[in-house]
């Protein structure tokens, strides 16, 4: 037998960065790769880290090399990939040998998996390849006995907020992969909202890219310091090596996706659960993928006004605002699945786990825990900190949405998320009028103000 602490499956970017990160901090390991001189090459560069390290060319030699009772992480792509490498790993382990998912699976296959019988955890890991390398985010999810068997390797190559470990176990069965979808669904609006506001100082205040860098590396120092805003004065002010042109200005305008945030929008309507500025901006991607229909509506309508004015403070604040309610949001989701699936995650942890290694990181995350601490089982955006918050800055989300509704600039997740405010601050809407409806047509039937139910209108007389 071998004796490597752990092993590791799929050597693509951010498995190899994970594997370099695990034998960094002491711990060796034993990799496999389908891809032969994939294995290869990464042992081959592995440098100083090569005495912690065994490449191995076949599952088989790969199961000799790790010291029993086993754990092996797999890094390959979400679904099928996962399962049929689980079938093919395990009629070559011990019963009580462990099988560790850190790919970005859905949460309803680690269910499943989890409830086959065998060993296995569900983790999801934020950060990206940096992240992998050198510090990410992790979600763990699973039976405690069965964390219990990584988590000082879980802790180890974690990120650390002020020497805390950014690692949990979040609950049971796909609940790690599940807050980990939820926070690609933050950072799908977190980073679309962004765009809006890039998009007002280049449209609407007709800034050229190094001053709207300079906007947002003013912005980081202040309420929304965070890791996207950082990264977006720096994208802003970068430069393309061929040209020499602003590097957003070869950049095609559509973004890409790999499907997470869709999933949290599907499972919110699942849960009945309200997050329309995480699936703006999912609609806000699958818009911008329609280049060719945009060119001809714009050839159509004309294109929207180029300059307009705005003030720069209403657009941090106007940000500042959206942030908040984006992430009370992704909160709110959480529980309502804690509630649905009789999981217990804490919401305070989660917040702590997330103030660094992953993407979405926030200088908030801090305030954020303390609140959900301190008022457990409140929307975010009512507790007093954050409601303080959103009193000085709704006023400036709304005339930033104002002004770009009248200039014909697309703001959809800053508007959904002023949409959801407004609707969660009137006590009296309007669906007393859907009801009526739906009695009218179909003899639904409604709830009277007295609380009689199954009541209906004259129309059924």
């Amino acid at each position: 037998m071998g004796d490597a602490r752990i092993g590791l499956i799929g050597l693509g970017t951010m498995g190899a960065a994970l594997a370099s990160n695990i034998a960094e901090k002491g711990f060796g390991i034993a990799v496999f790769n389908r891809t032969t001189q994939v294995t290869r090459d990464f042992a081959a560069a592995a440098g100083e880290l090569a005495p912690k390290i065994t490449p191995t060319e076949t599952l088989e030699e790969l199961v000799a090399a790790i010291a029993p009772p086993r754990a092996i992480i797999l890094m390959v792509p979400a679904g099928d990939p996962v399962d049929q490498q689980i079938a093919a790993l395990r009629p070559l382990l011990d019963d009580d040998d462990l099988i560790v998912d850190c790919g970005n699976a859905n949460f309803h296959d680690t269910d499943r998996r989890a409830a086959e019988g065998a060993p296995f955890l569900g983790i999801g890991v934020s950060g990206g390849e940096e992240g992998a390398r050198h510090g990410p985010s992790i979600m763990g999810g699973g039976a405690p006995e069965h964390w219990a068997r990584v988590e000082d390797i879980m802790l180890a190559i974690a990120a650390r907020h002020e020497g805390t470990p950014c690692a949990a176990l979040m609950g049971p069965g796909g609940s790690g992969h599940f807050v980990k979808m939820v926070h690609n669904g933050i950072e799908y609006a977190d980073m679309q909202m962004i765009a809006e506001i890039y998009g007002i100082l280049r449209d609407g205040a007709g800034m050229e890219p190094d001053a709207i860098g300079e906007v947002f590396a003013g912005w980081d120092e202040g309420a929304l310091k965070s890791y996207l805003i950082e990264i977006t004065g720096k994208v802003a002010r970068a430069r393309d090596v061929e040209t020499g042109q602003p590097l957003l200005s070869v950049i095609v305008d559509a973004a890409g996706q790999k499907g997470t945030g869709r999933w949290t929008a599907i499972e919110s309507q699942h849960l009945l659960t309200p997050i329309p500025a995480i699936e703006a901006a999912v609609v806000a991607r699958n818009v911008s993928s329609r280049l060719r229909e945009r060119a001809v509506g714009e050839a159509l309508f004309g294109p929207a006004p180029r300059a307009f004015e705005i003030d720069r403070d209403l657009l941090e604040q106007a940000l500042i605002a959206g942030k908040v309610l984006c992430y009370a949001q992704g909160f709110v989701m959480i529980a309502a699945t804690c509630e649905a699936n009789g999981w217990d995650i804490d919401l305070p942890t989660v917040a702590r786990i997330w103030r660094e290694g992953c993407i979405i990181r926030s200088a908030m995350l801090d305030d954020m825990a303390a609140a959900l601490a301190e008022h457990p089982g409140e929307n975010l955006m009512r507790t007093p900190h954050f409601a303080d918050i959103l009193k000085r800055t709704h006023g400036a989300l709304r005339q930033v949405v104002a002004q770009a509704a009248l200039n014909g600039h697309p703001a959809p997740a800053l508007s959904s998320g002023l949409a959801y405010f407004d609707a969660m601050r009137t006590a009296r809407g309007t669906a007393n009028m859907i009801q009526a409806q739906r009695d009218f047509f179909g003899l639904h039937g409604f709830v009277h103000v007295d609380g009689r139910t199954g009541v209906h209108g004259p129309w059924t007389r």
